[in-house]
């Protein structure tokens, strides 16, 4: 998962680090891709609008 799609799915970086309960600068440190289990926390808390592993078919 890509953090821009994470981030554009909640708002802005403060809203996606509130949803994770962790710090924005937290996200700011993960670089493009974000770390697998944060992945897939992201992926529970938003119900699987997010995947954490894409489907390539």
């Amino acid at each position: 998962m890509k953090k821009a799609e994470a981030v554009k799915h909640f708002g802005d970086t403060k809203k996606l680090a509130r949803a994770l309960n962790i710090t924005p600068s937290s996200i700011y440190q993960w670089g493009e891709t974000i770390p697998p289990l944060r992945a897939f926390q992201i992926e529970r808390i938003t119900k699987g609008k997010l995947r954490a592993v894409a489907n390539h078919q």
